[in-house]
């Protein structure tokens, strides 16, 4: 069994003394992993380091069996970040929550598509805001889609300003007056676009975070990944030196 696809590094680990098992997210394969011989080597490391895009090259003697990676680089995004600590959050945040959420060889191209999406904007205007949107399209993927379009009170179209946390249905600032203190905030990007600011960023990290630990994390007894924590205490610690 062989097969060939692009596909991002999304999780690395050692295996014995020079190679590592790799989990990489491809449109077809989905999150699929493989052993690469050689792997931690000086030559080899930099090719699998979390968020690149590889061409790889996957064999196994059965469908079911482990198999083994060889990889061609396509674009070195891991290199590209390392002088941006938010960036790098970023990245290792979106490869750690996918590596995590997604199931094994199950194909997601709307995920692919969202990695490849992210890559692309990270490092210019407006990044953070396209996270966000990737963790909707996980939670869309995953069966627990959000419902942003209209008030879950009064139907409304506009000024809507929370989440119900019960039923991932966006309600507006009148229906949502009597119980707003139970209510998830919605930042407005979320339903008007354009780029939110890191308050707002962080806002719309809250949400989606609140229904991947729900819907995603806690059925499996597992907490959400630790990268992702560490991506928005850097977003915050930003954030305030910004604004100091």
């Amino acid at each position: 069994m062989e097969w060939t696809e692009d596909g991002f590094v999304l999780g690395v680990r050692a295996h014995g003394e020079s190679a590592l098992v790799v989990t990489a997210l491809t449109a077809g394969h989905g999150r699929h992993a493989g052993l690469v011989y050689g792997g931690a080597s000086t030559r080899q490391r930099p090719l699998w380091q979390p968020g690149n895009l590889l061409r790889l090259d996957w064999r196994g003697r059965l469908a079911e069996h482990l198999g083994n990676f060889k990889g061609e680089l396509m674009a070195a995004h891991a290199a590209r970040a390392l002088d941006d600590p938010l960036a790098l959050a970023g990245l290792l945040a979106a490869c750690g929550t996918l590596d995590a959420a997604l199931p094994e060889r199950e194909p997601h191209a709307a995920m692919f598509d969202g990695m490849a999406a992210l890559m692309a904007a990270l490092g210019h205007d407006g990044w953070p805001t396209v996270y966000v949107h990737l963790e909707l399209g996980l939670l869309q993927e995953l069966g627990f889609g959000l419902d942003l379009q209209a008030c879950a009170a009064t139907g409304a179209t506009e000024d809507l300003i929370y989440v119900s946390p019960r039923t991932g249905r966006a309600v507006s600032r009148a229906g949502g007056e009597a119980y707003k203190d139970k209510l998830l905030a919605l930042p407005a990007f979320l339903t008007e676009g354009g780029i939110g600011q890191p308050a707002d960023v962080l806002s719309g990290l809250d949400l989606t975070g609140y229904f991947l630990e729900r819907h995603v994390f806690w059925p499996h007894n597992k907490p959400l990944p630790p990268a992702r924590q560490r991506f928005i205490e850097t977003l915050q610690r930003i954030s305030t030196t910004a604004c100091g």
